[in-house]
């Protein structure tokens, strides 16, 4: 075989630019306010919408082996949290533009290696001190109360700078009852010096601009609508808030006439949030500006909060939850529903119509139901999923032979119901349903052992292990309805909610009228509830909002500015004394422009500065205000106690406390530093690149040519 060798230090790393430019890609994912990319498949002409790091790097053509290894990477995070791979993608770019210019300035490998990395392990030791235990962070925020900036004007409206400003809709009620609620409206000045972290609770979301608000006159019939905004006003002054964007009941939201027989809770029950252990006030501050997420974790947390006292634990369990996403209906219908929501074919959803309340038996088989399954073996490897070891026989036809044997398996057992793991053929799904037996496939092995549990039902890989001790009794199935009351027909699928006494399965129903946007939503919400497990299982959450960060790039400067070696590696021990100490320094700034650029892109983002350079200006203004505090830690707290670290002049209301809590993950966001600058000084360190394979002419043709040497 050919090979070809390119060195891939001449004159440039080749590597650290192409990580460079592959990261740069992801740079509007940073940040509440994110910006979508629209995908289009060229084979299919299909578009998806993604502002995840993880779908966008799916979706590049990573040929190259840093593209690999920048995959790998990220899908590593992804495994392990489910967050923090927009922060990896974004430092792996930033890092490899440093990690260059300093090779640019002649400083050896060696030393860049040993200073980064020794410089991120003393960052992690140090933002330990910003930790915030779980039980300190809900008891805070349960105990804060509402206190709504506003004012009136001389003729009674509310003013448009008042409710309809996004800076000034910054708090929602702790207390959510199922009685509505009188909250006093009354002026305040912008200063807000009456509201303090253990008064005011204020909403991650609200300063992004998305809150929108529904008050009702109390004891009128007329209200005025103020445009632009999502805000009913009268000119009384005193208002009932019968619908929030955080917070509300069934009872009370817009479909309170019409919710019927309604299945789910699009804003999670009537329940005190605060008797949830404030779970839904910790989803809040993890969500990142993804509130619709935020209505089904509250709804999740209260629904799991009972089943959570009786383990003895506050975690969310996530095997216990699942998604269907409904293409047709408006997001607003997205609600939680207890049991098993999925889609089903039409000549399916007739069968479910003939078991309206009917006891189902049920059958659950662990793997495909065709006539050329064979298992693996009971001792499966890991990792390993089976798609499909054979097609159908010529014309899509299975054995008859097969499907009357299978047939009359079932019939013989009186199995109304069977859940697959895996694949059913299609001509035993026809059969099926002429026999009004109701299968469906391709159903999670979560999903198997929650109906399991609830049924006594025992899986089996084949139909002819089938026997009396292995069906099970007490489901039930029909068809899911939305927030109306009314079932849902959409044509080609149809939602259907299969459920049984006490399970505790509970299922996420993401609506959604653009079929791009269904990946969007589900990426959302997996997001969302990962980060609230992860904190629960940590124990602890960091301040969000640029605080660590920013404690990291003082904690930079202190470390540039002592003496001493850079680290204990012996290549860097064998470089002259007078270099190490201009070397620390260069180095340890690189490492820390990483962080500047990351909190410059996120003020750029949210709009808190115009360009990268003012948001530079503010970062480094923070800086100094940290340094003259004396403690860097108590002044980043301060500010994150007052409503935001990196409050800029920019702001509408700089000097109003907005109490604005947003709250990240301890191990996501220190892991996701950490394989970001592992795989920065992996490739720095890598010399050469060897390419093996029938590439001579392609390599020839291409503009690189002259950079390789063919052996």
């Amino acid at each position: 075989l050919a090979m070809a060798f390119r060195d891939v230090n001449a004159r440039r790393h080749i590597g650290l630019q192409q990580l460079s430019s592959l990261a740069s890609t992801g740079r509007t994912f940073l940040g509440p306010m994110k910006s979508h990319k629209f995908i289009v498949d060229e084979i299919t002409n299909q578009s998806s919408l993604i502002c995840s790091a993880v779908r966008l790097i799916e979706s590049l053509d990573l040929t190259s082996a840093v593209g690999q290894l920048l995959n790998e990477t990220i899908q590593a995070q992804n495994k392990e949290f489910k967050t923090g791979m927009s922060t990896l993608l974004f430092l792996v770019g930033a890092w490899s533009n440093a990690v260059v210019e300093c090779l640019q300035q002649n400083i050896p490998v060696p030393a860049i290696v040993s200073v980064m990395s020794e410089g991120l392990n003393s960052c992690c030791e140090r933002i330990q001190c910003l930790q915030i235990p779980i039980p300190d962070v809900k008891r805070e925020l349960c105990s804060s109360r509402v206190r709504p900036k506003a004012f009136e004007s001389k003729t009674g409206q509310v003013g448009r700078d008042g409710l309809t400003s996004p800076w000034n809709l910054l708090c929602f009620q702790r207390e959510i009852s199922a009685t509505e609620e009188v909250i006093p409206i009354n002026s305040c000045s912008n200063q807000g010096d009456d509201c303090n972290f253990k008064e005011c609770l204020v909403s991650p979301l609200a300063g992004f601009g998305s809150v929108t608000s529904v008050v009702e006159a109390v004891g009128e019939k007329s209200s005025s609508v103020l445009s632009g905004s999502g805000v009913t006003a009268s000119s009384c002054i005193t208002r009932k808030l019968t619908h929030s964007r955080h917070f509300s009941t069934p009872g009370n939201s817009r479909f309170s006439s019409q919710q019927g027989n309604f299945q789910g809770y699009p804003s999670g029950p009537s329940a005190d949030l605060c008797g949830c252990c404030g779970l839904g006030h910790l989803a809040m501050a993890l969500s990142h500006g993804n509130q619709s997420s935020v209505k089904l974790l509250q709804s999740i947390a209260a629904h799991q909060q009972e089943r959570a006292e009786c383990r003895g634990s506050s975690q969310i369990n996530i095997a216990e939850i699942v998604t269907c996403c409904v293409l047709g209906l408006p997001e607003s219908y997205s609600c939680v529903s207890p049991g098993f929501v999925t889609l089903v074919s039409p000549q399916q959803a007739t069968v479910i119509k003939h078991f309206a309340d009917k006891t189902l038996r049920i059958l659950l088989m662990d793997g495909d139901l065709t006539e050329q399954y064979r298992h693996l073996g009971f001792n499966r490897p890991r990792n390993v999923s089976t798609i499909l070891e054979h097609l159908n026989p010529p014309g899509g036809r299975a054995g008859d032979t097969w499907l009357s044997r299978m047939s009359d398996i079932l019939m013989s057992f009186e199995v109304n119901l069977v859940l697959v793991k895996g694949n059913v053929c299609e001509n035993f799904m026809e059969r099926c349903i002429a026999s009004r037996i109701l299968v469906i496939g391709c159903v999670a092995r979560d999903v198997l052992r929650a109906f399991g549990a609830a049924t006594r039902a025992r899986a089996v890989t084949y139909l002819s292990q089938l026997d009396a001790s292995c069906i099970g009794n007490g489901a039930w199935a029909e068809l899911w309805k939305a927030s109306d009351g009314r079932a849902v027909d959409l044509g080609e699928l149809v939602p259907a909610r299969i459920s049984a006494g006490g399970i505790p399965l509970l299922t996420a129903v993401l609506t959604t009228a653009l079929p791009s946007k269904a990946q969007l939503l589900e990426d959302q919400f997996w997001t969302s509830l990962h980060r609230l497990h992860h904190a629960l299982k940590d124990g602890k959450v960091f301040p969000g909002g640029g605080a660590v960060e920013l404690l990291c790039l003082s904690h930079i400067q202190a470390l540039a500015e002592q003496p001493g070696r850079p680290g204990n590696d012996k290549a860097v021990r064998e470089l002259p004394g007078p270099w190490l100490a201009e070397y620390k320094s260069m180095v340890l700034q690189a490492l820390a422009s990483g962080w500047k650029q990351y909190l410059s892109v996120v003020l750029c983002n949210t709009a808190k500065a115009s360009s990268e350079l003012e948001a530079g200006t503010s970062v480094d203004h923070h800086l100094q205000k940290a340094a003259a505090c004396g403690s860097p830690s108590a002044y980043i707290l301060e500010e994150f106690r007052r409503g935001g670290v990196l409050r800029s002049g920019s702001d509408p209301f700089p000097d109003q406390v907005t109490d604005l809590k947003v709250c990240d993950n301890v191990a996501a966001k220190t892991e996701a530093w950490r394989r970001a600058l592992d795989l920065v000084l992996l490739v720095l360190q890598t010399d050469a690149e060897i390419i093996t394979g029938p590439r001579r002419s392609q390599i020839l043709n291409s503009p690189v040519s002259s950079e390789f040497m063919f052996l």
